[in-house]
């Protein structure tokens, strides 16, 4: 499968999954673009759906209905569904409550488009106020393959490298993901998170230890994601 990315709204990014064939547009606020592409490449558009409901994410979809024909397919139907049906393939969609409750990933390939749950360097506003919940879901996206390329719900790279160094200063691996950075193409992977993403390392010791001290406990990995997410 092959996702094509479009940046929208300043740093809003939009995806078209294209596989025999067929596409599927993932908050397609890009329209202008993905509908260029669409027609470039003589693409089937299967649905447009969406990472959640927020309005940032949604825009876009009535048109992209009206200029395409193809049908607008809640998310959640797709999770119901288990996924969608793409070119002889299928794309995966994995239940990550926590940025809302809402909240869904999709798994195409080896790409993961994590919405506002996981991005890049960082995670989402828990708006949804269960960090019960974002915890089972950050659980979840960390038990994929660690080759597993993540494509965001916005680009934020650059300020979650400056918050990171913020917390921890001497991590050897934040300057080279940093110098990774291609604005025209937003992706790290699950490996480069799980070295540099505060919010995925809590179970490192490293992280633990500067998590105490600013006081904040850290006897469990649930206990150390709260802190974590204190420090957010």
């Amino acid at each position: 499968m092959h996702v094509h990315q479009f940046r929208y709204n300043s740093d809003n990014l939009a995806y078209l999954v294209e596989s025999g064939g067929e596409a599927l547009v993932i908050d397609g606020g890009a329209t202008d673009g993905i509908m260029r592409v669409i027609a470039e490449r003589g693409l089937h558009l299967v649905g447009i759906t969406h990472t959640h409901d927020h309005p940032d994410h949604v825009q876009g979809s009535r048109i992209l209905c009206e200029q395409s024909g193809a049908s607008l397919i809640h998310h959640l139907d797709l999770l119901a569904d288990g996924g969608c049906a793409l070119g002889g393939g299928r794309v995966l969609v994995l239940p990550t409550p926590g940025h809302t409750m809402d909240s869904v990933c999709f798994r195409a390939g080896n790409a993961l488009i994590s919405g506002d749950t996981l991005f890049n360097g960082t995670v989402g506003n828990c708006f949804s106020g269960d960090l019960d919940a974002f915890f089972e879901s950050m659980e979840r996206l960390m038990s994929l393959p660690p080759e597993t390329r993540v494509y965001a719900g916005h680009d934020y790279l650059r300020e979650a490298v400056a918050f990171a160094r913020s917390i921890e200063p001497d991590n050897p691996f934040l300057e080279a993901f940093l110098a990774a950075w291609n604005p025209e193409h937003v992706l790290s992977t699950l490996a480069d998170e799980m070295r540099v993403n505060p919010y995925l390392r809590y179970g490192d010791p490293v992280m633990k230890g500067l998590l105490q001290k600013r006081g904040l406990p850290v006897d469990t990995p649930l206990r150390c994601w709260y802190s974590l997410m204190e420090v957010y």
